[in-house]
C-alpha cells in the first residue's frame, strides 16, 4: 500500500504507517499547491492530509487508485465528501483527542484578553514599565461572569465545564439540548440574540457550515456588550473579519482572542496592529501530546481503510453502505 503524507507529522504516527504502507512526506514544510498534491497522489492508495489542504474533486479523481482518505484534523470542510464518497472513498478526522487541548486555549486567549497579557508583556519589554499605576492597563475580572457557549458540541462543553470554578453564569446555543451543562453547570439554552447581549465572554465552538459562515456579522458584533470579549478557536470564517476589525477600532466590545482567521494564514494589516485582540497561529491543538495523538489517530484510520476495514473515525459511512449493496 502506497501513502502520500502531505506534511511532515509527528514522528509516531509515521513510524505506525511505515510498518503497512511505502510512505512518501512532503518535503515541502508548507501548504501545498493542488497541483502539488495531485502530483503527490499519483499512484497512491491513500492519503493523509491537514485541515490547510483542499481536496477536490480533481484532487479527489485525480488518481484512479485512490480508496482512503485521513484527514489530520477534526474539521473536513476542506475536503469534497461528496466527491469522495461517490467515489466510494472513505474519509476520517480526528474527533475527541483535541477536545480538552483546544478548551484550554480558549481558557488562554480569554485571560489573555481579559487581563490584557500580551498587551503588557510589549509594554514591559519596549521598557514603558515604570511602577505600579492605579490606572496602569486595567483589565476585567473573569469571576462571577455570564459565559455564552455558541455551539456546545464536544469542545464547547469542555470550555465551559472548566468554567465551574469562576462561579459563572453560562448560556448556550445548539441545534439540541445538552443535558451535561444543564446538569453540572445551571446553563440555559438561548436563542442567539440573548447570548450575545447578556454575555460578557462570548466563545465559538461550531462547525463552519453554510448557517455559519459570517455567524459573527456587524449586526450580531453590535449586539454585544461594550465590555464583551469574543473568542474565537473554531474556524475563522465564522466571524466577518472587517466587521470584527471595525467593531475592535471603534471599541463596540472591549477585545478579541482569535486562534483562526477568515483568509488563514492572510492576516489583514488592520487587524495586526489593534492592541485589543490577542492573535494565535492556529495552535489550538498545538502541545506534544495531542499533535502525537492525532497523528497515531489519522495513521490507524487510514490503515484500517486501506485494508477494507470501515475506519473508526468515518465521516462518510455511507460509503460501506454502498459498498454493500452492490
Amino acid at each position: 500500500m502506497n501513502v502520500f503524507v502531505t506534511r511532515k507529522i509527528p514522528q509516531p504516527g509515521l513510524d505506525l504507517l511505515a510498518k503497512e504502507c511505502t510512505i512518501e512526506v512532503s518535503p515541502r514544510q508548507r501548504v501545498l499547491t493542488k497541483k502539488e498534491i495531485m502530483d503527490g497522489v499519483k499512484g497512491k492508495d491513500g492519503l493523509l492530509c491537514l485541515l490547510t489542504d483542499t481536496i477536490d474533486a480533481e484532487v479527489i479523481n485525480a488518481e484512479p487508485k485512490l480508496k482512503m482518505i485521513a484527514s489530520y484534523a477534526v474539521g473536513y470542510d476542506n475536503i469534497d465528501i461528496p466527491a469522495a464518497t461517490k467515489r466510494g472513498i472513505p474519509v476520517s478526522n480526528t474527533p475527541g483527542v483535541l477536545t480538552e487541548t483546544t478548551a484550554e486555549l480558549a481558557w488562554a486567549l480569554l485571560f489573555s484578553v481579559a487581563r490584557r497579557i500580551a498587551e503588557g508583556d510589549v509594554f514591559v519589554r519596549e521598557g514603558k514599565f515604570e511602577g505600579w499605576a492605579p490606572m496602569l492597563m486595567l483589565g476585567q475580572d473573569i469571576s462571577n461572569k455570564t459565559l455564552g457557549i455558541i455551539g456546545a458540541g464536544r469542545i464547547g462543553t469542555a470550555f465551559a465545564l472548566k468554567s465551574k470554578g469562576f462561579h459563572m453564569k453560562v448560556l448556550y446555543t445548539d441545534e439540541q439540548r445538552n443535558t451535561e451543562l444543564e446538569q453540572h453547570l445551571q446553563a440555559q439554552k438561548v436563542a442567539l440574540p440573548q447570548l450575545l447581549r447578556e454575555s460578557d465572554f462570548v466563545s465559538l465552538h461550531v462547525p463552519l457550515t453554510k448557517t455559519t459562515y459570517h455567524l459573527i456579522d456587524e449586526q450580531a458584533l453590535q449586539m454585544m456588550k461594550k465590555t464583551a470579549i469574543l473568542i474565537n478557536t473554531a474556524r475563522g470564517p465564522i466571524i466577518h473579519e472587517k466587521a470584527l476589525t471595525k467593531a475592535l477600532k471603534e471599541h463596540w466590545i472591549f477585545g478579541a482572542g482569535l486562534d483562526v482567521y477568515e483568509n488563514e494564514p492572510e492576516i489583514s494589516e488592520d487587524l495586526k496592529r489593534l492592541d485589543n485582540v490577542v492573535l494565535q497561529p492556529h495552535t489550538g491543538s498545538g502541545t506534544i501530546e495531542t499533535r502525537t495523538k492525532m497523528a497515531l489517530m489519522a495513521a490507524e484510520n487510514l490503515i484500517i481503510g486501506l485494508k477494507g476495514g470501515i475506519p473508526p473515525n468515518c465521516v462518510n459511512k455511507e460509503v460501506f453502505q454502498k459498498k454493500s449493496t452492490m
